[in-house]
């Protein structure tokens, strides 16, 4: 039998926002064949993930026009269109978040998001008003699935890790929350979460 919960933690890419890379440069390539390349080669997952941990974006951005000077136009688009990669709310989850906070349900967030690019997206979305905290690694220049960073968040946010509810769709970030002690559950979708946050007596 779980512990009671006394907040939730939310992960916001991909459980909140949806994120993808292709959103925008499906904008700017037409051939699908340079798209799978350019997002395997130059404007990789891995690569921005440097950038959520809390490396420079002007250095990185740099560096990889010189690695690939073709692409330099599309690597300024990274830098300058990241918004066009967030298309929209993962179906469900915000009503889910509004849900909790009508039952005054803590609610917090950690979340490997890039500092120049939260400050830029944040204030478009207010749901992210109802919560109490929020953690972004590039603040931090700590990103999941380092112990750190939940660490961090766990004194900030006030409550022992044992009784906070951890959500995230990324099966390593889970790994290393629950490792530490926290509760977890594992994002694939938002009816299976409701039915997790019910069975919790939280909705």
């Amino acid at each position: 039998m779980s512990k009671a919960v006394e907040a939730v933690v939310f992960d916001v890419g991909r459980v909140l926002i949806h994120w993808d890379l292709r959103a925008l440069f499906a904008k700017l390539i037409d051939d699908p064949a340079r798209l799978d390349w350019f997002l395997s080669h130059v404007v990789t997952e891995a690569w921005h993930f440097e950038h959520d941990a809390g490396r420079d974006l002007s250095e990185m951005v740099a560096e990889r026009k010189l690695q690939f000077p073709d692409c330099a136009d599309l690597i300024d688009a990274y830098a300058t269109r990241f918004r066009e990669t967030i298309p929209g709310p993962v179906a469900g989850t915000h009503d889910l978040v509004r849900r909790l906070a009508g039952r005054a349900v803590p609610l917090f967030a950690i979340t490997n998001f890039a500092s120049p690019f939260w400050a830029e997206y944040r204030p478009t979305e207010p749901l992210f008003d109802l919560f109490g905290d929020i953690v972004v690694s590039g603040d931090e220049k700590i990103a999941k699935p380092a112990r750190e960073i939940f660490t961090l968040a766990a004194r900030r946010f006030g409550h022992r890790p044992e009784a906070m509810l951890f959500i995230d769709d990324n099966a390593a970030n889970i790994a290393a929350a629950r490792a530490l002690g926290w509760q977890v559950h594992h994002f694939f979708e938002a009816a299976e979460l409701e039915a997790d946050l019910q069975s919790r007596g939280l909705l």
